[in-house]
């Protein structure tokens, strides 16, 4: 009687879930999201944070709650009931507003509950973005919803390697941006910001809580003769969960705006919205749009 090795059990992929949430902040990427998990067929449950949420995302989602900000232990519970085990964090949240209000209007403004409470002084060992969303992330894991990789439906979207307008880098720019790459590797691993302006090898602003759009605006201030490069880069161990460096058209029409020359950005870990709108624009303007895995030798 022969005998016969028996057969590996087959190893098929799981199924997607049936539901995901998406934890929704403002700009474009919540949408693009939303769309990405509807085209794979997986309904989505949105909680759309007060007054950030696009409108857009509130009409297409599958069902939809509006939470603040600090209502994390709602979020939790609104995911829960409606059976979502992963969920999805997109969009921007301006720390800066509320920073710029003193404790008690934080308070009033914010009405934190008991979960939010917990994160922010006890789980959170300081105020930096990937302290407070890891200790978010841990206390949503830790009552049954996972956040996953925010590009999990949104591949597309990522930067391309390559030099991405219709004419490159000069080699003075070039020289520039791998000054501003190393920088912003360093900020990022100490998790200041992601983006910085250069100019003849010159520092001209980092980012942190103001954001890149500001920083930009403050560049060009500084920079009144143009030219200036900005380089975005991801942190060197970005959780892709969230907070993942983002440019889009409007980026483009602030550095226009702001007199830069460039614009580097990390491929593959780089969301470019909009990528059509944004190159066009950026040609329009003249300013030189690369994606780099890591700066040329």
């Amino acid at each position: 009687m022969s005998r016969h090795p028996s057969s590996p059990p087959s190893r098929t992929a799981p199924a997607p879930p049936r539901r995901i949430g998406l934890i929704a902040g403002a700009g474009e990427f919540p949408v693009l999201v939303l769309r990405g998990a509807r085209a794979a067929g997986v309904q989505v449950v949105v909680i759309g944070l007060a007054g950030c949420y696009d409108a857009a995302v509130r009409q297409a989602a599958d069902v939809f709650h509006e939470a603040g900000i600090a209502r994390l232990g709602r979020w939790i519970r609104l995911l829960r009931r409606a059976g979502v085990q992963q969920a999805v964090m997109a969009g921007q949240v301006r720390k800066a507003q509320m920073l710029a209000l003193p404790r008690w209007r934080q308070w009033l403004a914010y009405l934190p509950d008991w979960t939010s409470i917990k994160v922010w002084y006890w789980a959170a060992a300081d105020r930096r973005n990937d302290t407070l969303l890891r200790a978010v992330a841990d206390e949503m894991s830790r009552k049954g919803v996972e956040l996953i990789d925010s590009t999990t439906y949104t591949p597309e979207a990522l930067a391309p390697a390559g030099t991405l307008t219709n004419f490159g880098l000069t080699a003075a720019q070039e020289a520039d941006a791998a000054l501003g790459w190393r920088v912003a590797l360093e900020m990022g691993r100490l998790d200041v910001g992601q983006s910085v302006a250069v100019k003849d090898k010159d520092i001209l602003a980092v980012e942190a809580i103001e954001g890149t759009d500001a920083m930009i605006t403050r560049a060009g201030g500084l920079c009144l003769k143009g030219g200036w490069v900005l380089v975005k880069v991801a942190k060197p161990n970005q959780d892709m969960r969230f907070d993942v460096p983002t440019v889009g058209p409007d980026t483009i029409r602030r550095l226009a705006e702001a007199g830069a020359g460039a614009l580097v950005v990390e491929a593959g870990k780089t969301l470019m919205l909009n990528r059509p709108e944004l190159l066009a624009l950026a040609e329009k303007h003249r300013i030189a749009v690369a994606a780099w895995s890591r700066p040329p030798e």
